[in-house]
């Protein structure tokens, strides 16, 4: 993170689409005397699959916390399909349309699957929860999505990193969101397990979902995104196309970045 943004660089204003689903105007958001994000603009079209990317530290989970409704901004503007909108809450994000699955996924492993998929959002038939409903339920869903697991009624703990990250995406799309955030659902997969995660991604953006993605692994993020931004000392360097870049230009700009702030950081302490 940087600690002041940097003099005489106006940000670029923010692209223009009548299909916008999200637009982010001029969003900063400061931690005391630490900037993490500075003008930031975005926009999210409909249906359209956006790559996050930048380095540790870079801004990317800040912006993400906006978005959910975890942290406000210090100041700029959120658009919701052409409304300006006020995010107070992750509860009032989602009951606008926009979801979130973090790295920790917040599954509780003792419980099975289906109680996961339902983890409170129960349904019940009073007095009692009503269990063969919610069974049923879950593993149309889980069917419906192409997600193969072992049986609704197995304990999350048993399953396999890529079946838990596909679980906690289907309890996400179970609430019909307009816009899904996914945060490093990629993290610490092979490329087996990754392929799951992917497809589920483009299954997704079939069904007209749009979602911001967070990953390091640029290869997989131009498999699956339409458009790349990255994010550098909490600035969006970049906007470009998936077909129009490479991983290697992601991973050349992510490097030169880091070696540039490095010299900062050595002439600063010499």
């Amino acid at each position: 993170m940087t600690t002041t943004p940097p003099d005489g660089q106006a940000a670029p204003e923010p692209a223009s689409a009548d299909g916008d689903v999200l637009r982010i105007e001029h969003v900063s958001k400061r931690y005391g005397a630490v900037v993490a994000l500075i003008d930031i603009n975005m926009h999210l079209r409909r249906g359209e699959v956006l790559g996050l990317i930048g380095d540790n530290g870079a801004g990317k989970s800040s912006l993400l916390k906006i978005l959910c409704g975890f942290q406000p901004p210090t100041s700029g503007h959120i658009f919701l399909e052409g409304e300006e909108v006020t995010l107070k809450s992750v509860d009032q994000a989602r009951a606008l349309g926009i979801d979130a699955v973090y790295q920790d996924l917040a599954l509780i492993n003792q419980l099975s699957v289906y109680h996961n998929m339902f983890l409170n959002r129960e349904k019940i038939r009073w007095p009692l929860l009503s269990q063969r409903a919610m069974r049923n339920e879950s593993k149309k869903r889980l069917d419906e999505m192409g997600i193969r697991i072992p049986s609704v009624t197995a304990e999350v703990a048993k399953l396999s990193g890529g079946q838990r990250q596909a679980v906690a995406v289907a309890r996400s799309v179970y609430s019909n969101p307009k816009i899904l955030l996914l945060d490093e659902p990629l993290a610490a997969m092979g490329v087996k397990e990754g392929a799951v995660i992917l497809d589920l991604v483009k299954e997704l953006k079939k069904r007209g979902v749009s979602i911001i993605i967070i990953a390091h692994n640029y290869g997989q993020v131009l498999e699956v995104c339409d458009r790349v931004n990255l994010i550098q000392g909490g600035r969006i360097t970049l906007d470009k196309l998936a077909s129009e870049t490479s991983a290697q230009e992601l991973t050349d700009m992510v490097v030169a970045e880091y070696r540039k702030a490095l010299e900062e950081r050595e002439r600063a302490a010499s």
